[in-house]
């Protein structure tokens, strides 16, 4: 069951350790290169900021952006800003998300995402703390996979099981880490089924598209590709 309230205090966590941590930084950082091919960190520092607000339009059912074209150039026109400016619009748009989300109403009612992607109201905290950790790891400033929270990789490691389950690219695949936590996925394919083994971060790292998968060990062929998220 997800728990509202722990959720949002989570999301809350994430964004003051990622202010923290760009804090220590300047505004050169910014325009540098992030883990994302094409982002420098200012793009990524800029969709979360708009990430926060677009979700804020999905609780009040709206259209998520306006348009993906809209999206991308909201994200570019804001990238280059000074840190400060960067740091002071991520705390604010955060702050206004978490207020949209802490409002009362039926958390069971389906919201609809981008690209018509739909959810329940109440996992979209959960959505936004993926947004954060994620993103933190790809701003390349010394937070790995390996410091994400254990609960954060375990239910992120179900979410992206779950979406994978039967597509018709994947093979019946189970995952599996050394204390004993299991993910099954894929099925939708007519391929050997496979057992994927490491870390529970290193599975993430595959499964999110993060890591190419080399430090994990595959028995029944070869480590499935998993199709853009």
């Amino acid at each position: 069951m997800t728990d509202h309230a722990r959720d949002l205090e989570a999301v809350r966590e994430a964004t003051d350790r990622l202010l923290s941590a760009m804090g220590e930084f300047d505004d050169g950082s910014v325009i540098e290169p992030s883990l994302l091919p094409g982002w420098s960190r200012g793009h990524v520092l800029a969709h979360l900021s708009r990430n926060a607000d677009a979700l804020v339009n999905v609780l009040r059912g709206r259209p998520m952006y306006a348009s993906s074209e809209t999206r991308d150039h909201e994200i570019a026109r804001d990238a280059p800003r000074p840190l400060a400016e960067q740091l002071a619009d991520l705390r604010t748009s955060g702050a206004a998300f978490l207020a949209a989300a802490s409002e009362p109403g039926d958390r069971s009612r389906t919201v609809t995402l981008r690209n018509g992607v739909t959810d329940s109201a109440a996992r979209i905290p959960f959505r936004r703390w993926v947004e954060i950790e994620l993103h933190h790891v790809d701003l390349g400033i010394g937070y790995g996979l390996e410091d994400l929270p254990d609960e954060f990789v375990t239910r992120e490691n179900d979410f992206l099981a779950e979406r994978f389950a039967g597509h018709p690219d994947v093979p019946p695949t189970t995952a599996v880490t050394e204390d004993g936590r299991i993910w099954t996925t894929g099925g939708g394919s007519d391929g050997p089924p496979v057992t994927v083994r490491g870390t529970a971060p290193g599975i993430l790292g595959w499964l999110c598209g993060r890591r190419d998968g080399s430090a994990l060990t595959v028995d029944g062929g070869s480590l499935p590709a998993l199709p853009p998220l």
